[in-house]
C-alpha cells in the first residue's frame, strides 16, 4: 500500500509539473506566435533562395517587420482599455492576413516547393519564385473570397431536427438560430437590419439568440443592436449571454436585449405549448460568467430546470458546446449553441476542436442529448471567413408521433 501511495503522489508531481510547465509555456505564447507568424512567411517568401533585387528583399522584409511590430500594437490600443476602433481594425485585419499568409506559406509553399524539386523544374531560383507568386496568389484570393463571405448576409441551413419525447401536438415547430453577430469595430448596422430581414422570412415560432452579440458595450455598439427589435417569432425570442458580453458589461447587455422584446434566459425557463403537448424552453449564462465576478451571473442548468415537468421534452440554449456534458447529465433533450464559428479561418478549427466537443452541425452526446452547433451569423476579430461559412439556421423540430406525410 505504501509503494502505491508514492507512486501516486510520484504521478501527481509529475503531472503538476507538466501543467506547470504547460501554463509557463502558455504565458509566452503571446510574445512567441506574432514571431513565428510574420518570420516564418518571411524568410520562405523572401529569402530562401529567391535571389530578388536587393530593393525588393528589403521592402518586402521592412513590410513584414513592420507588421510585426504594428499588429500586437494595433490589437492592443483596439481591444484594451483605450478600445480604438480604428486600431482594432488595422490590427485584426492583419491578424487574420498574416495567419492566412502563414498557413498557406507551409500548407502550400512547402509541398509546391518540393514538388517542383523532385521534378526538377527549373533552377533553385525558378523554384523560390514559383512557390512564393502561388503563395502569394493563393493567399489573395483566399483572403478577398473569405471577406466577401464575412460581410454577407449568411445563408440560411435548414434541417429536420427529430425528438423522442416531443409530442405531436408540437410537430412543426420552426426554431430559428442566430448567434455571435459581434457587432464590433466595423459598423455593421445595416447588415443587422438585413440579417433580421432574412429571419423574420423563416417564419418562426421561435427565435434563438445563443450570445456573444457584440464586442463593446451595449451602449457603445446600440445602433448596430437595435435591428434585432425587429425581429418576428409568433411565440417568442429568446437570448443567452456568450463570452463575450462578459469582456463588456454583461448587464447592459441583458438589459437591452430586453429593451428590445427579446427574453433573456439567466438559468431560467419558459414553456412552448402548443396541440396540448409542452416544449421547456430553457437557458444559462456562459459558462465563464461565474469568473467573471459579476453577481449573480452564472451557468446554472438546475436553476433553468426548476419547477419544469421532467416527463416534458427539454431545448436548452448555452452559448458554448462544451456544457453538453452538463446539459447530458441533466436530460436535456436539444442544445443550440454557438460560440466556435466554425473555425472561422481554416485552418484554426483544428484548435477550436481542443476546447470543444464539436465544430458545427448536429452531433449526439450520450443516450438522449443532441447538440447543434452553429458556425455563427456574424464574425469575431479578423473580417474573413475561409472554409467557415456564416450561417442562420432554422431548425424544424419533429415528433415521432406525427402523423405520415400523405
Amino acid at each position: 500500500m505504501t509503494d502505491t501511495s508514492e507512486t501516486r503522489s510520484a504521478d501527481s508531481a509529475a503531472h503538476a509539473t507538466q501543467q506547470s510547465r504547460l501554463h509557463r509555456l502558455m504565458r509566452y505564447l503571446p510574445l512567441i506566435a506574432p514571431v513565428l507568424l510574420w518570420t516564418v512567411p518571411c524568410w520562405l517568401l523572401l529569402h530562401t533562395g529567391q535571389h530578388w533585387p536587393l530593393p525588393v528583399t528589403l521592402a518586402g522584409t521592412a513590410l513584414f517587420a513592420l507588421g510585426l511590430i504594428g499588429m500586437p500594437l494595433a490589437m492592443v490600443r483596439g481591444h484594451g482599455r483605450r478600445q480604438q476602433d480604428w486600431a482594432a481594425i488595422v490590427g485584426d485585419t492583419l491578424l487574420g492576413t498574416i495567419w492566412t499568409l502563414f498557413t498557406w506559406s507551409l500548407v502550400l509553399g512547402v509541398p509546391l516547393r518540393l514538388a517542383l524539386t523532385v521534378t526538377g523544374v527549373g533552377d533553385g531560383q525558378d523554384r523560390a519564385r514559383i512557390v512564393t507568386w502561388a503563395v502569394l496568389g493563393a493567399a489573395t484570393v483566399l483572403l478577398t473570397w473569405g471577406y466577401a463571405e464575412a460581410r454577407r448576409v449568411p445563408r440560411v441551413r435548414r434541417l429536420d431536427v427529430q425528438l423522442p419525447r416531443l409530442g405531436a401536438g408540437l410537430d412543426g415547430t420552426r426554431v430559428v438560430l442566430i448567434t455571435d453577430t459581434h457587432y464590433g469595430p466595423l459598423d455593421r448596422a445595416r447588415w443587422s437590419a438585413q440579417v433580421c430581414e432574412t429571419v423574420n422570412t423563416l417564419k418562426a415560432d421561435l427565435v434563438c439568440h445563443t450570445g456573444d452579440i457584440a464586442d463593446g458595450t451595449a451602449e457603445r455598439r446600440r445602433a448596430q443592436a437595435a435591428p434585432l427589435g425587429t425581429v418576428q417569432a409568433t411565440r417568442a425570442r429568446v437570448y443567452v449571454t456568450g463570452n463575450h458580453e462578459y469582456y463588456s458589461e454583461a448587464q447592459g447587455w441583458v438589459d437591452l436585449m430586453d429593451e428590445l422584446g427579446w427574453e433573456p434566459l439567466r438559468n431560467r425557463h419558459l414553456l412552448l405549448e402548443r396541440g396540448g403537448d409542452t416544449l421547456v424552453v430553457a437557458g444559462v449564462d456562459d459558462v465563464t460568467a461565474e469568473s467573471s465576478g459579476l453577481a449573480g451571473h452564472g451557468a446554472h442548468l438546475a436553476g433553468a430546470l426548476h419547477g419544469a415537468d421532467p416527463d416534458h421534452p427539454v431545448l436548452l440554449l448555452a452559448h458554448q458546446p462544451k456544457f453538453v456534458d452538463r446539459a447530458a447529465a441533466g436530460g436535456v433533450d436539444l442544445q443550440l449553441s454557438g460560440h466556435t464559428h466554425g473555425g472561422q479561418i481554416w485552418p484554426f478549427h483544428h484548435l477550436v476542436r481542443i476546447d470543444q466537443p464539436a465544430l458545427a452541425g448536429l452531433s449526439r452526446h450520450g443516450t438522449r442529448t443532441l447538440l447543434y452547433t452553429s458556425r455563427g451569423t456574424g464574425f469575431w476579430g479578423p473580417p474573413f471567413r475561409v472554409f467557415a461559412p456564416s450561417e442562420i439556421t432554422l431548425l424544424v423540430l419533429r415528433s415521432p408521433q406525427r402523423p405520415p406525410t400523405p
